[in-house]
């Protein structure tokens, strides 16, 4: 916004000195303050509508099997609980959730507007996966039915059966709140990573530092992931990190 006032200063001081640099000044404060408010409103929008489409996608995937289990809804209501959505929020996460439910919901054209939302990042792609897995597990397995729309969701927004793989391994690790998981195993850590147990330590490294920074927070945010999810984001990232350092530390034993 500085920037723009001082352009906008200067430009007017060339055109008519001292009363053109008040004017140019005051005209690029305004149009930096309606560019910013622009780009605002832009990311809420999309940030809202992929909050929207986690819900309603969720209730289809529920759906698959021909019925929504009452741990499914669970799932649902603590997921209002861990981001801390308010009435009016859950209200809308609600009806999202039904009009997924519905037998005319249109999957394909939700998925196309979660494309467009966030322009394909992965790391959002991933952790919209990652709740939709976690909703459809809630009563201990997942059907069939419902494997195979996951694994429909997937691949209409571009991710392979080896990224949902990556998100089991994830789930697996209970939440990632030590810094060595006990439900983990070793073959799993390789799969966060999505690398083989028989790749160089240069590859792994080169893995992890990918994942971190396709994962942080901030840059997620600025693709349009909604505030209430960063605390999930930043669990994505340690989970990341713990996958890392017990494969760091499995082959410093085994060197």
């Amino acid at each position: 916004m500085l920037i723009a006032v001082v352009l906008g200063g200067l430009l007017g001081y060339m055109i008519g000195r001292l009363p053109g640099l008040l004017i140019g000044a005051a005209l690029g404060y305004w149009l930096a303050l309606r560019l910013r408010m622009s780009i605002v409103g832009k990311l809420v929008r999309a940030q809202n509508q992929f909050l929207n489409s986690t819900f309603a996608v969720m209730g289809c995937l529920c759906k698959a099997d021909g019925q929504v289990t009452e741990n499914e809804l669970n799932v649902s209501r603590r997921l209002w609980e861990r981001l801390r959505l308010n009435e009016a929020q859950r209200a809308e996460a609600r009806a999202a959730f039904n009009r997924g439910k519905a037998p005319d919901f249109d999957l394909d054209a939700e998925l196309a507007i979660v494309r467009r939302v966030t322009g394909s990042h992965r790391g959002l792609l991933q952790l919209f996966l990652q709740v939709q897995l976690s909703a459809v597990a809630a009563d201990g397995q997942v059907h069939p039915a419902e494997r195979d729309m996951l694994l429909r969701v997937a691949r209409s927004l571009g991710c392979s059966e080896a990224e949902v793989a990556q998100i089991e391994a994830m789930l697996r690790g209970g939440g990632a709140q030590s810094s060595a998981p006990a439900g983990q195993s070793l073959d799993d850590a390789y799969r966060i990573l999505g690398v083989d147990a028989e790749a160089s330590d240069a590859e792994i490294k080169k893995a992890y530092r990918r994942l971190m920074s396709q994962n942080h927070p901030d840059k997620l945010a600025g693709k349009g992931l909604p505030d209430s999810m960063r605390e999930m984001a930043e669990q994505r990232t340690q989970e990341i990190g713990n996958a890392y350092e017990q494969i760091r530390k499995a082959r410093a034993v085994n060197a």
